[in-house]
């Protein structure tokens, strides 16, 4: 008997373990989304604060993931996520900003590295406990050893909860820090603090004890930060109107592409003739397949700014895929220029000269997306349709190498390797293409060398494990 109530404590000790591990853990598994005028405006009003943390913009990416909850968060490396919720409930760029400086604390604190000494002493109290345990079941007392196994998993989460909030209040102090220094008012981050606790007291989450949460009370957290930010002498200061005009269209524009279009149809009614109504009604009418009214509400925000090549893109993307590629040429190739050749933008523009079926522009075609995945290479479409014009054109080695790049970047590296392989078969020994396939074929293969690793670790290993991906992309 002793025997089988020590099993299932390991059992049971593994899985609290893990399962408070997990639930630490960001959800990744959602898809990106990317667009051109949203990432500009993101690394635009980031970039003061990224400068302020002594970090370089460069090596900063602030991106959006397809995800209705109001949160945020950082992984390794330098990236913030901002899930579509935030952006969705947020009254201002101020207070993503906000938001985006707290999460870089994260990232200068090296929080998500150190997050492992936090989980390494709750190891440590849960081993200790599960050896008293043991003692108290071998010595015939299984009913004291279960209740020392209990005390000490508790202890050993509210160690793990409190490390986590420990690391949450020098990211707050960290980012009210940075916005500081690059001038920025702290009114955003309050009111966005603000907005976490009234959802928090809609949904009964208790605000007078911290001790099961892994953040400090929001109520904690905006009486800590208030007064600082009172007394700097950004407080006062006027928003920038220039971002939250950009952030209203942004918004506006998320809003459509993911939101039922009977919704967006009802949030921005037809009377509402503001540029960030009709953008999200453009984007309503074209995904309930009203191509004539999305092309209509583009053409209207077209002839506003008829140079804004957002709106151009807009234009463009709607009458590519309502099946008139030829028209949306000229639309496109100008978005293109206009942009300085922004790299998702152009994939669409080479998209569409390969969607006439005419010949003649598949040297435009190559070219142009060439120049697109060579300035952002973790665009798989735009690899897949650099890998269509060399298949059309004949050129099957740099079709194979297309091919090989986009499985490698959707996280499918199995799918990398012979493509990689008949690309260096097809080209010039040493040349910048075969040497670039070699790359491919070597990283796939040291891919699927780290997952069997993984596996076999798996089987060794009881208990949970945790698979992250951020491989899925969409666009607008």
């Amino acid at each position: 008997m002793p025997n089988i109530l020590m099993k299932n404590i390991i059992k049971s000790l593994s899985f609290i373990i893990m399962a408070s591990l997990f639930a630490l853990q960001p959800a990744m598994a959602q898809s990106i989304l990317r667009d051109a005028e949203t990432e500009a405006f993101l690394k635009e009003i980031s970039e003061p604060l990224i400068l302020a943390a002594d970090l370089d913009p460069n090596n900063v990416d602030v991106v959006i993931i397809n995800d209705p909850s109001i949160n945020a968060f950082v992984s390794r490396g330098q990236i913030v996520y901002l899930h579509s919720g935030l952006i969705d409930v947020a009254d201002s760029a101020n207070e993503v900003q906000g938001v985006i400086a707290h999460e870089l604390g994260h990232i200068v604190g090296g929080h998500v590295i150190r997050f492992s000494d936090g989980a390494s002493a709750s190891s440590k109290l849960s081993i200790g406990s599960l050896i008293l345990a043991a003692a108290a079941i071998a010595a015939g007392a299984g009913e004291a050893g279960i209740g020392i196994l209990g005390a000490g998993q508790q202890l050993a989460l509210g160690n793990l909860l409190s490390y986590n909030r420990v690391q949450e209040s020098v990211a707050d102090a960290s980012g009210a820090a940075y916005l500081s220094e690059a001038g920025i008012s702290g009114k955003g981050s309050i009111a966005f603090f603000k907005k976490l606790q009234g959802f928090e007291l809609r949904r009964g989450i208790p605000q007078n004890n911290s001790f099961n949460r892994t953040h400090p009370l929001s109520g904690d957290r905006i009486a800590t930060l208030q007064s600082g930010y009172i007394a700097d002498p950004a407080w006062d200061k006027p928003l920038n109107e220039e971002w939250e005009n950009k952030f209203r269209r942004i918004q506006a524009k998320l809003s459509g592409f993911i939101t039922d279009p009977d919704q967006t149809l009802r949030n921005f009614p037809e009377e509402d003739k503001s540029i960030p109504a009709r953008y999200a009604r453009a984007y309503a009418w074209h995904k309930s397949a009203y191509p004539a009214k999305a092309i209509a509400e583009a053409e209207g925000l077209v002839n506003l700014r008829p140079t804004d090549p957002y709106f151009l893109e807009l234009q463009g993307q709607i009458l590519l895929e309502s099946g008139r590629p030829q028209e949306a040429l000229a639309t496109l190739r100008k978005a293109t220029e206009l942009s300085g050749h922004h790299p998702l933008i152009a994939a669409v523009f080479g998209h569409a000269l390969i969607a006439t079926e005419d010949p003649k522009h598949l040297e435009e075609a190559t070219e142009v997306l060439r120049v697109s995945v060579s300035k952002d290479n973790r665009n798989p479409f735009a690899w897949y349709q650099l890998g269509v014009v060399y298949q059309q054109q004949g050129d099957f080695a740099r079709a194979s190498l297309a091919s090989a790049e986009r499985y490698l970047m959707i996280g499918q590296p199995q799918l990398a390797v012979l493509p990689a392989k008949r690309a260096q078969a097809g080209l010039d020994e040493y040349s910048a293409d075969w040497l670039r396939a070699q790359d491919v074929e070597y990283a796939a293969a040291a891919e699927l060398e780290r997952r069997n690793g993984k596996k076999k670790k798996k089987k060794i290993q009881s208990g949970f494990t945790i698979e992250k991906s951020l491989s899925n992309s969409s666009r607008f």
